[in-house]
């Protein structure tokens, strides 16, 4: 058995579970090989440049920015992509999420494609992400405890714009106008969010293939990318089977997946939402 078909068993350990209730996030053994890693790395060149498996459309169609430095996301990748869409549904990160929230089946909420360009020394915050709280675009659903699961297609530290969180902010609560993804400013979040709360950044720094799990109220946010090189990710943001739409609170692409007339109390439970984990 090699070491990867090792780690592609592990089992959460109550350690693990202790890491994820007290920090807002685990950090995994590695997922995926390297064959499965430099597939994902094509399937970015492929998204970005439109050339889509089957006949379908990505969630946001996405349009290249003439600012080079942007920041690129696509949501629901895997509607478009075979390669994302396996890795995604992947039934062995469904069970670790499982095990991380002591549920029986979990179920894909959405993905993300992301490409944080490289600047260099470059006196830009272009690929900054703001510290956000993922539920905070969420709110239309009725559970707080997803689960974001952003796999790293590089080794990934603060060097290339790896992702910091914010330690035990998962216990905060839902905080007012934390949907500030696309805020750049972290100091200014940060004078925010921190107010009188105890505020550790940590970071995650990752291998290619291995994962941050972040639970959905974890404060959360990168800084610029400062090697040459495109930092890339796909990103799986899962929820707990039987979470429900929460009517009149929220707007969300997600709720037009329910149907025409979506009504409070109504489970997101389609083929847009796939299990891909159940005990």
């Amino acid at each position: 058995m090699t070491q990867l078909q090792a780690e592609r068993q592990y089992k959460i350990t109550d350690a693990d579970k202790e890491t994820f209730n007290r920090d807002g996030y685990w950090i995994s053994p590695k997922l995926f090989d390297d064959a499965q890693i430099e597939r994902l790395r094509q399937a970015h060149e492929r998204v970005w440049a439109g050339d889509y498996d089957g006949d379908g459309y990505s969630m946001n169609p996405f349009r290249l920015s003439a600012n080079p430095d942007a920041l690129r996301k696509l949501d629901n990748g895997w509607w478009i992509n075979d390669e994302v869409r396996k890795a995604v549904t992947d039934p062995f990160i469904g069970e670790l999420c499982a095990d991380l929230l002591a549920e029986d089946e979990i179920r894909l909420w959405h993905d993300q494609v992301i490409y944080k360009p490289g600047i260099g020394d470059k006196p830009s915050n272009d690929g900054n992400v703001g510290w956000h709280q993922d539920y905070g675009y969420w709110q239309c659903s009725s559970r707080p405890d997803m689960i974001t699961v952003w796999v790293a297609l590089q080794d990934t530290d603060l060097t290339n714009g790896g992702m910091m969180t914010i330690l035990g902010s998962h216990k905060w609560g839902l905080i007012p106008d934390s949907d500030s993804f696309f805020n750049q400013n972290m100091e200014e979040l940060k004078a925010k969010y921190a107010a009188d709360r105890e505020w550790v950044e940590e970071p995650c720094i990752l291998k290619a293939g291995q994962a941050s799990f972040h639970h959905g109220l974890t404060f959360h946010g990168s800084g610029p990318n400062r090697t040459n090189d495109p930092r890339l990710s796909v990103v799986a943001h899962v929820m707990p089977g039987g979470t429900a739409y929460r009517a009149g609170v929220q707007r969300h692409d997600n709720v037009r997946l329910l149907g025409p007339r979506p009504y409070d109390g109504q489970k997101f439970d389609s083929e847009y939402f796939p299990v891909i984990y159940k005990r």
